[in-house]
Order: structure tokens, then C-alpha cells, then sequence
């Protein structure tokens, strides 16, 4: 099974490029089949991973970024891979 992580945080006004830069020094503790960095406006970023795993499986997950980087908790979902129709 494919376990899609997706995790979003919005940076305090102006501070994107920080929030984007902190994002890609980041490693992973085990590294996911594929890793997407994503940007939006209003400064926010937006990070999938996916995982060869089940869907309850415990996996490697950014770390919340400093307070002061972000203007509220991270935001994070995980979805499972559906085939067929």
C-alpha cells in the first residue's frame, strides 16, 4: 500500500523563503519513495511524502518549525492510495 503524508505550515508575513529554506534542510529519519515541496501564496509550504507502508504504520514526519517561523500549528493529513474505479 502507498501512505501519502502531507504537511503544511503558513510562515509569519514575508518569512515564506525562511519557512521554504528551513523545510529543505530537513532529513528525514528513513527516506520516503518520493518527497514534493510545494509553495502557495499568503507564504505557506506545503511538503508530501510517500511511503511504501500501511496506513497506520509509523512514520519519519517534519517537526514542527520554531513559533516564531509560523503564524499557527502545522497542519498535517495522511492518505492511503485507492486503485481501480
Amino acid at each position: 500500500m502507498t501512505v501519502a503524508l502531507m504537511w503544511e505550515a503558513r510562515a509569519v508575513t514575508g518569512r515564506g523563503e525562511e519557512l521554504l529554506a528551513w523545510v529543505r534542510e530537513r532529513e528525514l529519519s528513513a527516506p520516503p519513495l518520493r518527497r514534493e515541496i510545494l509553495r502557495a501564496p499568503q507564504d505557506r509550504v506545503l511538503v508530501i511524502t510517500w511511503w511504501d507502508a500501511a496506513y497506520d504504520a509509523e512514520l519519519p514526519e517534519l517537526p514542527e518549525p520554531d513559533g516564531e517561523l509560523v503564524t499557527r500549528a502545522v497542519h498535517r493529513w495522511r492518505f492511503e492510495s485507492v486503485t481501480g474505479s
